[in-house]
């Protein structure tokens, strides 16, 4: 295969490129997610807290949970290929909530915007695929 695509449009090599960027985006969401998922039950309890924005109040602990679950498994997921579109669904809705907390909590644009960034990166990589470089199917 060569490098260089035979239709300008596509680029160099898409899949090469989505390689890139998975491993990319999930190495650094999985040093966003392990920290949580280490912090254990008071650490996820604060960060699950954020559901009431969204007017969830219940089970904190569990939503926190999931955000580093999300964050770190997802980002694994990502890197390698498989589980793709329900890695980048979780990292979406992820990314959506904390995007509505930082804006809820009075953070502003500046501080929700690297969320709101990413929100928009896993949904477009829904619709974009993982590339055929990958594990599994």
């Amino acid at each position: 295969m060569s490098l260089l695509s035979s239709n300008a449009s596509k680029g160099l090599n898409p899949h090469l490129g989505l390689l890139i960027l998975r491993i990319g985006i999930g190495m650094m969401f999985i040093t966003h997610g392990a920290p949580k998922l280490w912090g254990g039950p008071e650490y996820w309890e604060a960060i699950g807290e954020n559901m009431k924005y969204l007017g969830i109040t219940f089970a904190p602990v569990f939503w926190g949970f999931m955000a580093g679950f999300a964050e770190a498994v997802g980002g694994l997921c990502l890197i390698l290929g498989i589980l793709y579109i329900p890695a980048c669904l979780l990292l979406c809705i992820t990314m959506i909530v904390a995007s509505i907390s930082h804006l809820a909590g009075g953070e502003g644009i500046g501080v929700a915007s690297h969320a709101i960034e990413a929100a928009i990166l896993f949904l477009s990589l829904i619709f974009i695929g993982s590339g055929k470089y990958r594990i599994g199917k």
